[in-house]
C-alpha cells in the first residue's frame, strides 16, 4: 500500500463525513472498547512519579516490555506501549497511566484484560517501590509538583490552554477517568445512543463521583474533575446541546469539529504547533502553520482527539463522564452503557425516560451534579431515583444480551457495585469524605493505601 492511499488527503468536507460514517458496523461486529487512568505515586514521598529515575514512569514503561509490550518512542523516549490486538498504554500529562483496552465482545472480557493490565503494572511497580492509586483527582500536592511527560502535544496545549480557562493544567496533571468506547450501525442509531448517553452522563458522573480532595483537603465538590471541565476550554468542551436538533448527525458533527481550533500537525515525528488556527483554513491550504499544505485524514484523526465534550463521536462513541477508582467500578462502566445502549429494547426504553426533558434540564444536570452528585434536584425528586430506574434498565439489558462467562454467569453482577451506590444515595466521594472527617483525622494520606490497586 502506498503512502497516499494509507493516508489519503481531505479534499473536502464530505472526505470527513464519509470518515466517521466509516465507521458504522453491524451489531454483530460491535465491540466494547474500555479505558482506565491511575496515579503512579511514590508511597515515600506521596508524590507522582516523574519521568526519569529508577522510580521513574520510564522505568515502569521499560519494565512492561516483558510482558510482550512494544514501545513507541518519541524523540527516542518511550511515551507509550501498544499490542497487536489494538491495545496500548499511554501516559497523560501529569505521568498518569492509561490503559486503552483492546475492542472486546463482552463484559467479562474487558474486565479480564482490566484485572491482566493491573496484575502486569502492579508486578513491575512493585518491583521499583511504587504505587498505583484510582481517585478522579490527585487528593495531594500541588501541580507545580507534578512533571510534565516529554510528549510534544502536551507542550503545545500546556501553553494554549490558560488562554482558554483557569482549569485546563488541573485537567491535564491531576485528573484521571475511566472511559468507554462503543459502535454504532448506522447514522441514525449513532444519533439516538449520542441522545441517550449525553443525557444520561450526569448519572454516570454521580455513580462514579471520586474525586473530592485537593491539596490535602477537602475541595467543595463530590466529582472535582467533572467540575474541572467547566473552566477548561469552552470552544471544546460540554454538553454539545446541538446533539438534540432535529439536523444532527455526522455532518453536523464535522461541522462542530471545524469550528474546534487546532492545537498541532504532527510531522516527521515533531508537533507542530497550530494551536488557536483553523482547519477550515487547512483544508484550503491557508494554515499559518504549515502553509501551501492540505491535511490527510490522520491530520483530521488528530483534530477529533482534541475535543473533549461529555460524549466524544470518531468512528464510535466515547462516553467520558465518569472519574477513576477502583478496580469494580472500572468494570462496571462498560457494563453500565452497554446494558443501556447494545440492547435494543434498553435503547428505546431510554428514550422514552428522557422523551421529554430539555436541553436546559440536562444542562443543569450535568452543571449540579459535580457538586451535589446523586443528591442533585431534579424535578419533584433527585438524581438518585433516576440513577435506579436507569440501572434498572441497563440491567434488563444485559440480562437479554446473554453474554455468559464460562461459570454460566451473565454480566449484570458487574453493576452490583453501582446498585449499592445508587440505593445508598451517597456517592464514592461523600464515602471518602465521611472517612476524612472521622478515622483519617482530617488527612487524605489514607487515601493513598486505601484506594491503591
Amino acid at each position: 500500500m502506498n503512502a497516499v492511499s494509507a493516508d489519503p488527503a481531505i479534499s473536502d468536507k464530505s472526505d470527513l463525513v464519509a470518515y466517521l460514517a466509516s465507521g458504522c458496523k453491524p451489531a454483530e461486529k460491535w465491540r466494547i472498547g474500555t479505558e482506565h487512568e491511575k496515579f503512579a505515586i511514590d508511597p515515600a514521598t506521596l508524590t507522582t512519579l516523574r519521568y526519569e529515575g529508577p522510580k521513574g514512569i520510564r522505568t515502569l514503561l521499560d519494565g512492561m516490555t516483558r510482558f510482550g509490550w512494544e514501545p513507541v518512542l518519541e524523540k527516542g523516549n518511550p511515551i507509550a506501549l501498544k499490542k497487536p490486538d489494538g491495545s496500548s498504554v499511554s501516559l497523560e500529562p501529569g505521568g498518569q497511566v492509561e490503559l486503552s483496552g483492546a475492542p472486546l465482545e463482552t463484559i467479562h472480557q474487558t474486565c479480564s484484560e482490566v484485572t491482566g493490565h493491573l496484575k502486569q503494572v502492579k508486578e513491575v511497580a512493585g518491583e521499583m517501590g511504587v504505587s498505583f492509586v484510582g481517585l478522579g483527582y490527585l487528593a495531594k500536592g500541588t501541580l507545580d509538583e507534578i512533571e510534565w511527560m516529554p510528549k510534544g502535544r502536551y507542550k503545545i496545549m500546556r501553553e494554549y490552554m490558560p488562554k482558554r480557562g483557569t482549569l485546563g493544567h488541573h485537567m491535564m496533571l491531576a485528573t484521571c477517568t475511566v472511559q468507554v468506547n462503543l459502535d454504532f450501525d448506522s447514522e441514525a442509531n449513532m444519533v439516538r445512543m449520542f441522545r441517550a448517553a449525553l443525557a444520561l452522563q450526569p448519572v454516570a458522573t454521580a455513580l462514579w463521583a471520586n474525586s473530592p480532595f485537593r491539596d490535602g483537603g477537602k475541595n467543595g465538590f463530590l466529582s472535582f474533575r467533572s467540575e474541572i471541565w467547566n473552566d477548561t476550554d469552552p470552544d471544546r468542551t460540554g454538553m454539545l446541546p446541538f446533539v438534540f436538533d432535529d439536523n444532527f448527525g455526522f455532518e453536523r458533527y464535522v461541522d462542530y469539529m471545524l469550528d474546534v481550533p487546532m492545537y498541532f500537525v504532527y510531522r516527521d515525528g515533531t508537533y507542530i504547533d497550530a494551536s488557536g488556527q483553523s482547519f477550515r483554513d487547512f483544508m484550503k491550504g491557508e494554515l499559518p502553520a504549515l502553509p501551501g499544505e492540505k491535511p490527510t485524514i490522520t491530520d483530521w484523526e488528530d483534530h477529533m482527539t482534541t475535543a473533549f465534550p461529555e460524549v466524544r463521536l470518531k468512528r464510535f462513541l466515547e462516553m467520558r463522564g465518569a472519574d477513576g477508582g477502583p478496580w469494580n467500578r472500572l468494570c462496571a462502566l462498560p457494563a453500565f452503557w452497554v446494558g443501556l445502549l447494545y440492547d435494543a429494547q434498553a435503547l428505546a426504553d431510554v428514550e422514552a425516560y428522557i422523551a421529554d426533558w430539555s436541553v436546559n434540564e440536562i444542562s443543569a444536570l450535568r452543571d449540579g451534579v459535580p457538586k451535589t452528585a446523586l443528591q442533585t434536584p431534579f424535578r419533584s425528586g433527585k438524581l438518585q431515583e433516576m440513577a435506579i430506574d436507569v440501572l434498572n434498565i441497563s440491567k434488563s439489558g444485559l440480562q437479554r444480551r446473554k453474554r455468559l462467562d464460562s461459570s454460566g454467569n451473565d454480566e449484570t453482577s458487574f453493576l452490583n457495585p453501582l446498585v449499592e451506590i445508587a440505593k445508598s444515595g451517597r456517592s464514592p466521594a461523600e464515602d471518602l469524605l465521611a472517612k476524612f472527617d472521622g478515622e483519617w483525622n482530617g488527612s487524605v494520606e489514607p487515601a493513598f493505601t486505601e484506594l491503591a490497586y
